[in-house]
C-alpha cells in the first residue's frame, strides 16, 4: 500500500513540476527563402515582403501564428534584413498583447541549416516550437497536432518532429501539383503515422520506384503514397536545433535533415506526420504557387485570412458578387468592366472600355483606356497606358507600360521597369533594371546573400530614389530595362513555375510522351515493383475540397470566356488543362460547366430583373456547345441532371419550380438525350420520397417521352 501511495504522490509532483515549467508556445519564422526562384524581384526586395493579394506574405504567416495561440515568434532575417526589420518595427505586430515578434539578424547564413544553428547559439528556444517559413499561408489550428506531438514525446524521446501534410493529387501528365511543386512520394506507417520514406523530386527518366529489401523487412506495414502535399509546417522538439548544430552538412530542411534522419540507424530519431483535411495550408515556393495561393485567397479558401476580414482594418475592402474586392477611392469609368475574382486597390484609376478579370490590382495604379488585363498581378503605383494588353504577368511597383505595349503570358517585370510603346515582351521574360548576376549558386536549394553574387545590390531603389539612369534597354524605344538571358534548357522549364497556365502545346506533348511510355512498359512487360497509390484513408472531405476547387476554377475560366467573348475551343482547352491538373473525369467537367452556366443565368436574372427562364435560354443557347465534348455517354448526361437537382436544392433554389421547363429546354437543345432522362427517372424508383421531388415534378414530361419512345418502337 505504501508503495502505491508513493507512486501516486510522485505522479502528482511531476504534473505540478510540468505546470510550473510551462513555457510559452514559440515559433521560428524563416524570413529568407534561400532560393533564387523569385529573381529578379528578390534582388531588390525580400520575398516575405512581396504583396500577396495586396498584403505582404509575412503578414499572413504572422496572423496565422497569432490565431493558433503561438505566443513568441523569432523571425530570422538574412537577405535584405533591414527592410524586414523596418517593416516589422512599423507594423501592428510590435504591440500585440500575448504575442511578441523578435527579429534575429545575420549577414552570413546561406541556408536554413545555418539559420537554425545560429538560433541554437542564441538559446532563445525553451521547448517544443513551430518551424515555418514566412511565405506560408494557413488557417489550421495547431491544438490537435501539438497534442499528438507531446503525447508521442512522452512515450518516445526520439520523436523529434511532426510534419503537417495535406492531400494534393499531382497531375498524371506534368507530375506536378497545382502549386507547381514536384510529385512527392512518401512512405508512412498507417498505424503510428511515422514517416519512413520521403522523395520530393520526381525523376522523369525512371518509371519504377525501388526500395531495399531490408527497408521492407523492417517496415512490414507501410502506405506508399504520392497524393500528399508537404505543407512545410513542422512541430519540432528542441533536439532539432542541436541536431543541425551537430551536423554541419545539414543545409536544406528536407533534402538533408529529413532524409538524413530517415536513413540514420544509429541515433534512432523519428519523424511523424499529421494530416489536415478541411483546413488550408500552402507554401509559396515559386511563381505558380504564388498564382494558386492568390486565387485561393480571393476564392476564400483561406478564411478568415481574406482581404475584407483579416486585412481590412487599415485598408477597408468590400466584397461584391462574383468574388470582386474593391478598396476605397477607386475611380472607374462606366464603360470599363471588372470581371470575377478580381481585387482593386486604393486610389486606382481605370479608364474607358478597359476589361480586367481574374487579376489583383494594387494601390495607386493608373490604368488607361482600351486596356485588356487577364490573370495578372499588378502591384503598387503601376501605370498602364492606353491600348496595352497583358495576360498572366507580374508587374512590380512603379512599372510603366507605354501605349500599345503587350505582355505575353509568364512575363515578370521587376521594379520601375518601363516597357516601350507597342513593344511586345516575349513569354516568360524576366525584366529588371539590374543586370543579371553572372555567378549563380551551385546548389539550387541555397541562395547566397546578395553580396555573394557578381552583382551587388547595396541600395533599395524604392527607398533611395532612382540610381539606374544609365541602364540599357531591351524593351523598346523609350523603354528601360534588361531582359535577363535564359538558356534553352531553362526556358524549356519556365512553364513549370510560371503564373501562366501550362501551354496547350506542352500539354499535348506531355500527353503523347506519357502514352508512349505506357506502350513501352506494356510491350516490355514492365511493372512497378511497388504500387505507388493514393491513400486508402482518403476522406470524403478531401475529395469534396478538391472537387470544389476544380468547380471554382472552371467557373472562373467560363466567366472569363463570357466577359471577353473567348472562342469556345479556347475555353475547352483551358478546361482540359484544369481537368488534367485535378485528375478529373469528363462528367466532372460537364457538371462544373453546367453549374457555371446556371449560376451565370441566375445572376443575370437577379441583376437585370429579367425572367429566369429567358436568361437560362440565352446562356445555354450561346454556350451549351461547351458541354458536348464532355457528354460522352448517358451516364455523363445523368450526372448533369443530378447536378441540376443539387443546384435547385442548394445554391439556386429559384430554379426549383422551373426544373421541368429547364430540363425540357436542355432536351430540345440536344444537350440531354431522352435515354438519359428516362434512366435518371428509373434510378429514382427505389429512392426515398425526399429524393423524388423533381421526378414527380417531371412526371408528365417523362410520360410523354415514354409514349414517344413506344410509338417509335
Amino acid at each position: 500500500m505504501v508503495a502505491k501511495k508513493g507512486a501516486k504522490a510522485g505522479g502528482a509532483s511531476e504534473d505540478a513540476v510540468e505546470d510550473l515549467a510551462r513555457v510559452p508556445l514559440q515559433a521560428i519564422l524563416l524570413a529568407d527563402s534561400f532560393t533564387t526562384k523569385f529573381r529578379p524581384i528578390t534582388l531588390e526586395c525580400p520575398k516575405v515582403l512581396l504583396p500577396l493579394v495586396n498584403t505582404p506574405m509575412i503578414d499572413y504567416t504572422l496572423a496565422w501564428l497569432e490565431s493558433a495561440d503561438v505566443e513568441e515568434v523569432f523571425v530570422f532575417c538574412c537577405s535584405h534584413s533591414k527592410q524586414i526589420i523596418n517593416y516589422l518595427d512599423k507594423s501592428k505586430w510590435t504591440n500585440q498583447p500575448n504575442f511578441s515578434v523578435t527579429t534575429i539578424e545575420s549577414q552570413n547564413c546561406i541556408s536554413a541549416g545555418d539559420a537554425l544553428r545560429l538560433i541554437y547559439e542564441r538559446n532563445v528556444i525553451q521547448g517544443d516550437f513551430i518551424l515555418v517559413s514566412g511565405d506560408t499561408v494557413s488557417n489550421m489550428m495547431l491544438t490537435q497536432a501539438l497534442q499528438e506531438h507531446k503525447e508521442r514525446r512522452k512515450k518516445d524521446n526520439n520523436a523529434v518532429m511532426t510534419m503537417v501534410i495535406k492531400q494534393s493529387k499531382p497531375s498524371q501528365i506534368t507530375r506536378q501539383t497545382r502549386l507547381g511543386t514536384d510529385e512527392l512520394i512518401m512512405a508512412i506507417d498507417p498505424t503510428t503515422k511515422q514517416l519512413l520514406y520521403y522523395e520530393d523530386k520526381a525523376d522523369d527518366s525512371k518509371q519504377t520506384l525501388t526500395l531495399d529489401k531490408s527497408f521492407l523487412s523492417e517496415n512490414p506495414s507501410l502506405s506508399l503514397l504520392n497524393d500528399k502535399q508537404d505543407c512545410y509546417i513542422d512541430i519540432c522538439s528542441p533536439e532539432v536545433l542541436s541536431l543541425f548544430t551537430d551536423n554541419f552538412d545539414y543545409q536544406h530542411l528536407r533534402r538533408h535533415f529529413v532524409k538524413g534522419l530517415l536513413v540514420d540507424d544509429i541515433m534512432g530519431y523519428k519523424i511523424f506526420t499529421h494530416e489536415i483535411h478541411s483546413s488550408y495550408a500552402a507554401r509559396i515556393d515559386n511563381f505558380r504557387s504564388y498564382d494558386s495561393v492568390s486565387k485561393d485567397i480571393i476564392q476564400r479558401w483561406t478564411y478568415p485570412l481574406v482581404p475584407d476580414v483579416q486585412f481590412s482594418i487599415n485598408n477597408p475592402t468590400k466584397l461584391e458578387r462574383h468574388g470582386i474586392y474593391r478598396a476605397s477611392n477607386i475611380t472607374q469609368s462606366r464603360s470599363s468592366q471588372v470581371g470575377p475574382f478580381t481585387y482593386i486597390g486604393i486610389d486606382t484609376v481605370i479608364g474607358n472600355n478597359t476589361v480586367i478579370s481574374n487579376s489583383v490590382i494594387g494601390d495607386g495604379c493608373k490604368i488607361g483606356s482600351n486596356v485588356a488585363i487577364d490573370g495578372c498581378y499588378i502591384w503598387h503605383n503601376v501605370t498602364i497606358q492606353d491600348g496595352c494588353k497583358l495576360r498572366h504577368a507580374i508587374l512590380c511597383d512603379g512599372v510603366v507600360m507605354k501605349p500599345g505595349a503587350v505582355l505575353e503570358p509568364g512575363v515578370v517585370l521587376s521594379y520601375k521597369v518601363i516597357v516601350g510603346q507597342e513593344f511586345v515582351v516575349p513569354s516568360y521574360s524576366k525584366v529588371s533594371l539590374l543586370p543579371q548576376p553572372v555567378k549563380q549558386d551551385s546548389d539550387e536549394e541555397l541562395e547566397y546573400a546578395d553580396s555573394n553574387t557578381e552583382v551587388i545590390v547595396t541600395t533599395n531603389p524604392l527607398e533611395n530614389g532612382d540610381s539606374t539612369n544609365n541602364i540599357g534597354s531591351d524593351i523598346g524605344e523609350n523603354g528601360r530595362g534588361v531582359i535577363w538571358s535564359i538558356s534553352e534548357v531553362d526556358h524549356e522549364e519556365e512553364w513549370r513555375h510560371s503564373v501562366s497556365p501550362i501551354p496547350d502545346s506542352k500539354l499535348i506533348e506531355l500527353t503523347q510522351l506519357v502514352n508512349e511510355d505506357l506502350e513501352v512498359l506494356i510491350q516490355d512487360d514492365q511493372f512497378l515493383p511497388i504500387d505507388v497509390r493514393e491513400s486508402d484513408t482518403e476522406s470524403d472531405g478531401d475529395v469534396r475540397d478538391e472537387s470544389q476547387h476544380f468547380e471554382k476554377e472552371v467557373e472562373a475560366t467560363f466567366l472569363r470566356g463570357v466577359n471577353e467573348n473567348v472562342k469556345e475551343e479556347h475555353i475547352i482547352l483551358e478546361v482540359n488543362s484544369l481537368r488534367l491538373s485535378y485528375n478529373m473525369a469528363s462528367e466532372n467537367c460537364a457538371s462544373a460547366l453546367f453549374y457555371s452556366m446556371m449560376k451565370l443565368a441566375l445572376d443575370n436574372s437577379r441583376n437585370l430583373g429579367q425572367d429566369l427562364v429567358k436568361c437560362t435560354n440565352d446562356v445555354v443557347s450561346k454556350w451549351g456547345k461547351l458541354l458536348r465534348p464532355y457528354l460522352q455517354g448517358v451516364d455523363d448526361e445523368i450526372e448533369v441532371i443530378m447536378k441540376f437537382e443539387e443546384i435547385c436544392l442548394e445554391s439556386g433554389k429559384e430554379y426549383a419550380p422551373l426544373f421541368v421547363k429547364v430540363l425540357h429546354f436542355l432536351y430540345d437543345k440536344d444537350i440531354i438525350q431522352e435515354e438519359a432522362i428516362l434512366n435518371w427517372a428509373n434510378e429514382k424508383e427505389d429512392a426515398d420520397e425526399s429524393d423524388k421531388v423533381f421526378v414527380k415534378q417531371a412526371e408528365k414530361f417523362i410520360q410523354w417521352l415514354n409514349e414517344a419512345s413506344e410509338e417509335e418502337d
